[in-house]
């Protein structure tokens, strides 16, 4: 299991692992791998258990021939009604999948998407644990992949028998601090430009990759020094970006400033946002300060963050409309806040309305694509508090006030005393 990512292709064959994956779920519209939305829906007055609905998922992606040619409500049928000739069916799949040294991956992701309703989401996404359960216990060549946001994983929905076996361990996508300028150098060595070549005399012992006969083209792999040493990728970012986020040491260091300032609430920063962030302080550097002896300004840097902030922003706000809805009701408070505050300003603004009207508005649109979980109980602010907290857009302190990362703050609207300063005029 792991924390939320994309689903590849139907059946990707990646024959240097051995593994054929294959859509469970997942935000695109793919209607003959799985039920969208609202398929979904309708399927769950048809049964009982939505594990059930996720055995027809496998069974569709296994290519049962039993329910080749079927309707989702008719494949869903003949999976409650013929256990025993699906258990026979299961079996062959995993039998042939071992002949062939293969492992069959079934993905599930974007779990958001799975129904308006909280409560039914995680109904749904406890069926979904149910079946890689069952197929890591029961199977040893076809499994399950989760990816899921680890606020979703307090339901206690979840808590079915064995399920520590699942969510106790759970594999983070978490990018270290090493992980992402690991990455701006990845980058560095393999662009398109002149810059590559330059990079990669600066810094040698690259690994030369040929790609495929098809593609010619040729990558780069980086020495770990540069990869994961951050002794050496600081000295290489201070030659970039210089030592200070200013005139000396009590503005911060470049290197640590920058993810820093990106990190939401559990600590965690998304690479497209750090790389957001760079691409805006070259080209702000470039404007206004061609003259600097670095490539990177320091003000450039800030002014990414404000950049990178609105990019966060904007994908919170696609992924999770009913945050957007929430924080920006705090739109022109200042950080650290107290709780109370908070639910004033959420009681007198009737939130709760707010969000209820705004999942209305996207279920009336009756566009699969906009379908989006909102929280558990609209009504009940202390637990909104406590679900941003577990999103990472809000954070406690230890004296219980509230606090906001740069990463959500600036672009909401929400200041802070000698932080970055939120974004005006947009």
């Amino acid at each position: 299991m792991a924390r939320h990512g994309r689903i590849p292709p139907a059946r990707v064959p990646n024959g240097d692992l051995g593994i054929d994956s294959t859509a469970g779920f997942g935000a695109e519209l793919a209607p003959s791998r799985y039920p969208g939305p609202t398929v979904l829906a309708a399927l769950l007055q048809r049964t009982t258990d939505p594990f059930q609905i996720w055995r027809t998922v496998l069974a569709t992606a296994l290519e049962v021939h039993d329910v080749a040619g079927l309707t989702w409500a008719e494949r869903l049928d003949w999976v409650q009604q013929n256990p025993e000739p699906m258990e026979h069916a299961l079996a062959e799949a995993d039998k042939a999948a071992g002949e062939q040294g293969r492992t069959r991956l079934i993905l599930f992701d974007a779990l958001e998407h799975l129904h308006e309703d909280r409560s039914v989401t995680d109904t749904l996404v406890a069926g979904v644990l149910r079946l890689a359960l069952e197929l890591r216990t029961r199977t040893k060549n076809l499994r399950a992949k989760v990816f899921i946001r680890r606020d979703m994983l307090t339901s206690s929905q979840l808590h079915f028998p064995d399920s520590s076996k699942l969510i106790a361990n759970p594999a983070d996508l978490t990018w270290t601090e090493t992980n992402l300028y690991g990455l701006l150098f990845h980058l560095l060595g393999n662009a398109e430009s002149g810059i590559s070549q330059q990079f990669r005399t600066a810094h040698p012992a690259w690994h030369e990759e040929r790609r495929a006969d098809t593609d010619r083209s040729t990558r780069y792999r980086a020495p770990t020094t540069l990869s994961g040493d951050a002794a050496t990728q600081q000295r290489i970012f201070t030659d970039i970006a210089g030592p200070y986020m200013g005139t000396d040491h009590r503005k911060g260091h470049t290197y640590t400033w920058l993810p820093n300032h990106l990190m939401d609430g559990i600590g965690q920063v998304s690479p497209r946002s750090f790389l957001s962030a760079l691409a805006t302080a070259v080209q702000d550097t470039r404007t206004r300060y061609a003259g600097y002896r670095y490539a990177l300004h320091f003000e450039g840097i800030r002014r990414g963050v404000q950049a990178a902030s609105a990019v966060r922003v904007g994908e919170i706000t696609e992924d999770l409309p009913w945050v957007a809805v929430a924080v920006e009701a705090l739109a022109g408070t200042q950080v650290p806040m107290d709780p109370e505050m908070i639910l004033e300003r959420w009681a007198e603004g009737r939130l709760g309305d707010r969000l209820i009207e705004k999942a209305t508005e996207i279920n009336k649109s009756r566009d699969e694509s906009k379908v989006r979980t909102g929280p558990r109980d609209p009504a009940n602010y202390p637990q909104l508090i406590e679900e941003l907290v577990q999103l990472g857009v809000m954070s406690p302190r230890a004296n219980g006030r509230i606090d906001l990362p740069d990463v959500y703050r600036v672009a909401f609207g929400i200041g802070r005393r000698g932080g970055v300063p939120r974004i005006r005029g947009s």
